[in-house]
């Protein structure tokens, strides 16, 4: 069940991944093949949307959270929360990131994925302000009495939703369907219907779309499929010689 913060005072069990962002949806389309396949591996994976889209044309908060509870199940994901945030309203506020860092210390994720910084809509690139900001204040031990203080040793941007270079992509070609079913769970969104019609793609339109993003990420690593992500930071390399990615 998805989690409210709120309202539920329950432990939570640490997951090893956390994706972050602004909207019920939006993590399927950025990087849920990813989430999919880090599950495949045995990782703990973990999704937290900050608002559950009452702002959109279509569909009802608690339409939205029933089917964000099923895509989740689809992607295979340990947990799943939603801060209840103020749709198409998001503020990089004090009480926003205070909230999210309690989120995070009580997750404790080893690595956080969030939207990448520069996006056409507010809420994704505040999302991202607010996720970084909030990850390194659940670092301060003096942050509340109630929660210990975690930072997440990675934050990555996916980088899906704005045109950027990646700084690696993952290969999701074993994966892209099942993320298309989870993304598809949405039927107040992409289910056919006469509401914001013409705003909306249907169904068809929609795998086309986001099929052919995924082939484009995926043709620069030799793949069907893949996910892009950026990285603030330099990586580090070992073995030049092992690196896997080919010039030829």
């Amino acid at each position: 069940m998805i989690r409210n913060p709120y309202t539920d005072d329950a432990e939570v069990k640490p997951v090893d991944v956390l994706a972050i962002a602004a909207h019920p949806d939006d993590i399927e389309q950025t990087c849920g093949g990813t989430l999919i396949k880090l599950a495949e591996m045995g990782y703990r994976t973990g999704a937290l949307d900050l608002t559950a889209g009452d702002m959109g044309t279509r569909g009802t908060p608690e339409t939205r959270l029933a089917e964000a509870e099923a895509a989740g199940k689809k992607m295979r994901l340990a947990w799943r929360g939603n801060l209840h945030l103020p749709d198409a309203r998001l503020e990089n506020s004090l009480a926003g990131r205070m909230t999210l860092a309690t989120e995070v210390r009580r997750l404790r994720p080893r690595l956080v994925i969030l939207p990448y910084w520069q996006a056409r809509h507010p809420d994704h690139y505040r999302a991202a302000e607010i996720g970084y900001e909030a990850c390194f204040l659940a670092g301060l031990r003096k942050l509340d009495q109630y929660t210990e203080p975690h930072r997440p040793d990675k934050v990555i941007y996916a980088a899906q939703y704005w045109a950027v270079q990646p700084s690696f992509v993952v290969d999701i070609s074993g994966q892209f369907e099942r993320r298309m079913e989870a993304l598809l769970c949405y039927q107040s969104q992409y289910g056919s219907q006469e509401t914001g019609s013409d705003l909306f793609p249907e169904e068809k339109q929609i795998r086309e779309r986001l099929e052919t993003v995924a082939r484009f990420y995926g043709q620069k690593i030799g793949v069907k499929y893949g996910e892009g992500f950026v990285v603030k930071e330099t990586m580090k390399v070992e073995d030049v010689v092992a690196m896997g990615v080919k010039s030829f």
